[in-house]
């Protein structure tokens, strides 16, 4: 049922699957597996229509996307490198920071420049690998500009596709993955595709401020979540 909604919330937003899967399979497998798990979900269901993804985006998710790949495995080492205390403070302020920024007023006509482009991109593979989510710097990349949603949508998701790519490959060549981390990867990819897919018919139906206020609901849910483990 958790990856079912999560990968719902996925499809009519465009990201948060690991924003609301990894602290819950986080309860039944250790943090660093839940993190492997949920980019090889990533990984999988970003694989289903990516040609169209990829054609509807900015060209700038493939600049992002690539850094990010480059910059993963460094993340992925950090994650099982760091105490879980000092690791859940790093997330909480990068959660906390990447909702601030979406509550800002959009700039009409801003064209972020290369080096908001390449921190942007080193920070989400950073993320994707330390704690499997390339969504809080990247969001706001694309939602603080006046751009089509549909545009914003299919560039994250061509973005967290790299990501996953990256992590999941990253995780193989470091033996940090195991095959039990696959075969249930592969268990929960049914009720991701179905909630995918209906999360992707429910996009085509809400008005584009519904959408951004559902993103940005979905970054607020993750600064709390990090809170809350922050906390705990």
């Amino acid at each position: 049922m958790a990856a079912f909604i999560a990968a719902f919330v996925r499809g009519m937003a465009g990201f948060g699957m690991a924003i609301l899967l990894v602290p819950l399979i986080g309860l039944v497998i250790p943090p660093g597996e839940a993190v492997v798990v949920s980019n090889m979900l990533g990984l999988f269901i970003g694989l289903v229509g990516a040609r169209k993804v990829w054609h509807a985006g900015e060209k700038s998710a493939g600049v992002i996307g690539g850094l990010a790949m480059l910059m993963t495995p460094l993340g992925l080492l950090a994650l099982f490198a760091t105490p879980p205390a000092a690791a859940r403070v790093l997330i909480a302020l990068v959660a906390i920071g990447a909702f601030l920024l979406v509550l800002l007023p959009a700039k009409p006509g801003h064209a972020p420049g290369k080096i908001e482009t390449g921190l942007t991109g080193a920070a989400a593979g950073l993320l994707t690998g330390f704690a499997g989510m390339p969504g809080p710097p990247v969001v706001p990349y694309y939602l603080r500009r006046p751009i089509p949603r549909e545009v914003a949508r299919a560039s994250m998701l061509t973005v967290f596709l790299l990501t996953s790519t990256a992590s999941t490959a990253a995780a193989l060549a470091l033996r940090l993955a195991s095959w039990r981390d696959a075969v249930f990867a592969l268990i929960l990819f049914v009720p991701v595709l179905i909630g995918n897919h209906f999360g992707s018919l429910a996009f085509g139906k809400v008005s584009d401020a519904l959408w951004r206020g559902f993103v940005g609901f979905l970054l607020a849910l993750s600064g709390l979540m990090a809170v809350v483990r922050l906390l705990g």
